[in-house]
């Protein structure tokens, strides 16, 4: 059973954030735990509110999980500044596992979730550890200053994002107006092109934080990333095929649908 360490913040409504991050990985088979970067208090019409949980409480619920139980993966998501990065940075550094870092800085609201001071501090102390960063085109045009507005322009972040320290690159293509969603998983081997049928649907709450979960629940050391990817993008397009339908904004998932 793969186990999978989320360092993320709380969704209120149960769409994103680690609520879905460990619907995510349960629903694969994995194992899930959590340390707790932030509550939120959102739907699916937004966030309202917002309350950072101090580093070393953080650390204390990473090394309380790590230390007992153990963990095959990390997966970040919320880190909302530079105090946080700088506790789960050192965190990383000690489990030596498969990392993949969503770098979250807007909610699907619009909310923002990370300053321009921490969005440095994402640069300099997590690009470097990530195994796999699986930034959405306007978080890699943040990160890297760069336009992503076309596919092309998706490759150059990534291969900027390489250059900054990450060791994989998923750039998502949801916000790039193409007929097809198309995301590039960018290596220091080369690049995979996924393509899949862009869904019209509002209920799309969580996408992020689920495919990167999945990733971090369906890594296994014989497995190539490519493959990985894929299933991980299977699975999130049929629980968003399977969506619920519930609030009156944006959704969240059938996380739950394989089963």
């Amino acid at each position: 059973m793969q186990r999978v360490l989320i360092i993320a913040g709380s969704d209120s409504s149960g769409g994103a954030g680690i609520q879905a991050d460990i619907k995510a990985v349960t629903c694969l088979g994995g194992y899930a735990m959590t340390a707790i970067t932030a509550l939120t208090v959102q739907n699916t019409l937004g966030v309202s509110d917002v309350m950072a949980v101090p580093p070393a409480l953080i650390t204390a619920q990473a090394k309380a999980c790590l230390d007992d139980i153990g963990a095959d993966a990390i997966k970040t998501g919320m880190l909302a500044d530079i105090a946080v990065m700088e506790a789960v940075s050192l965190v990383i550094e000690g489990a030596k596992v498969f990392t993949v870092i969503d770098p979250v800085m807007v909610a699907k609201g619009g909310h923002a979730l990370m300053n321009h001071h921490a969005v440095d501090a994402m640069k300099a102390l997590m690009l470097p550890l990530a195994d796999l960063l699986t930034p959405n085109a306007p978080e890699a045009a943040a990160l890297t200053g760069l336009k992503v507005e076309t596919e092309d322009g998706m490759r150059k972040a990534g291969e900027a994002l390489l250059a900054m320290g990450a060791k994989n690159v998923l750039i998502k293509g949801g916000h790039i107006d193409t007929p097809d969603v198309v995301d590039l998983l960018i290596t220091r081997q080369g690049e995979h092109r996924f393509t899949s049928e862009r869904i019209d649907t509002r209920h799309t709450h969580g996408t992020g934080c689920t495919l990167a979960s999945a990733c971090a629940a369906l890594t296994r050391d014989a497995r190539p990333l490519e493959e990985t990817v894929g299933l991980a993008r299977d699975y999130v397009g049929g629980a968003i095929l399977m969506a619920p339908g519930l609030g009156q904004g944006h959704g969240p998932l059938r996380h739950n649908w394989l089963l």
